[in-house]
């Protein structure tokens, strides 16, 4: 084996790759795509606000009052992400009449929706929602809510009890997370630990796909185009594929570094607190160094595990599409972690987890995964 002919061919193989659009556009493109599905929804849920117009009719005259006020008072105090517009209309006898006469104003958009509280419905715990459209989950959950209290309330009046002074005596408890480490303890959320596993999941997923799919490629291309008949003729198979490898290897280590950078920079607690735009409950995670050692060891392995299979399917093949289509068995493998994802982050330390993180082909993603939440033992790592 000759070194030199492998640095040679790994130095091509490298400039090649980073001297192209596409890789810079890739690498400026990959952190803020991870920002997005990491923070913007939370961002949205938290920042956007609708305003739900409503009309309440109670029949019962219990509720309705209050109701509206409650749902009134989340807009006046810009409390989370839905806000209502809620006005009272009194009963009418006839209470079909006033239904029929609710559905038009619904249908044209004067409202978007109608609560009718009847006598019979409310002694069962039922109250109807009307709208055009009940796919709003959000909004019937808030309703739900206000309806809760107020009902149990009421409830608690009619038995005789004082309804603040039972609040006061089962009023909920928020949980604090500390996360505890070798370093130091330090407040974080679970919504930061996730973000972290996920985007370091995330990362290592997209790379050893983008990567070894292009192995694959590269040897079709040199298989079609007749150079790797005048390579071997100076260079031996070995040190051909080894020079590949190592020069895509280098470019795939080149994007991981202004990654692993960005989210380093990003998630220092100084910067972080910055952010004046998020949430004020979110608390975006640290990247420790031990982490960041562990995740390029597991992208070396699981790259060269991985470009190996890519390589031998190109082998295999004299045009993409063929080779394309036996391709996905390899994805399949690092797509399979993907079903496993949420059980891991819960429990890392699961039987699940711990003889999913040992298979080989699993091993990258979800060892990468488990020591991002939690740091396993040193043999299970081993």
């Amino acid at each position: 084996m000759r070194v030199d002919m492998i640095r040679v061919i790994a130095r091509r193989e490298f400039l090649v790759h980073v001297k192209t659009k596409g890789f810079w556009i890739g690498t400026v493109a990959m952190p803020l795509f991870i920002l997005a599905m990491g923070v913007l929804p939370t961002l949205v849920m938290t920042k956007t606000r609708t305003v739900h117009r409503m009309v309440v009719v109670d029949e019962t005259g219990a509720l309705g009052a209050e109701l509206a006020r409650r749902l009134n008072e989340r807009t006046t105090q810009g409390r989370k992400a839905v806000g209502f517009e809620a006005a009272l209309r009194p009963a009418q006898s006839d209470a079909a009449a006033q239904q029929a006469a609710l559905v038009p104003e619904v249908l044209e958009g004067t409202v978007d929706s109608w609560v009718g509280i009847a006598e019979e419905e409310f002694r069962d715990g039922r109250v109807e929602y009307h709208a055009e459209s009940v796919s709003n989950f959000a909004t019937q959950e808030v309703l739900e809510d206000a309806l809760s209290i107020l009902v149990r309330r009421h409830r608690l009046v009619e038995a005789g009890y004082d309804p603040d002074q039972i609040q006061g005596l089962e009023g909920s408890v928020k949980l604090s997370t500390v996360r505890v480490s070798e370093s130091g303890s330090r407040e974080e959320g679970a919504a930061a630990s996730f973000i972290l596993a996920y985007a370091l999941f995330l990362l290592l997923y997209m790379v050893l796909i983008i990567y070894g799919q292009q192995v694959m490629q590269g040897v079709i291309e040199e298989k079609t185009s007749r150079v790797v008949e005048v390579v071997v003729s100076s260079a031996r198979p070995f040190e051909l594929m080894m020079g590949k490898l190592l020069g895509i290897c280098l470019t795939a280590l080149t994007q991981l570094a202004v990654w692993l950078g960005t989210l380093a920079v990003v998630t220092l607690p100084a910067v972080a607190a910055s952010f004046a735009w998020l949430p004020a409950d979110l608390k975006l995670p640290t990247l420790p160094l031990p982490v960041v050692g562990h995740f390029l060891i597991l992208f070396l392995l699981g790259f060269f595990l991985f470009a190996s299979f890519y390589a031998a399917i190109g082998a295999a093949f004299n045009n993409l599409q063929e080779a394309s289509q036996l391709s996905t068995l390899a994805i399949m493998f690092l797509v399979a972690p993907f079903l496993f994802m949420m059980p891991v982050i819960n429990d890392p330390d699961s039987t699940l987890a711990v003889i999913l993180s040992m298979i080989p082909v699993f091993t990258p993603l979800l060892m990468m995964l488990r020591i991002a939440v939690k740091m396993p033992p040193v043999w299970q790592i081993l």
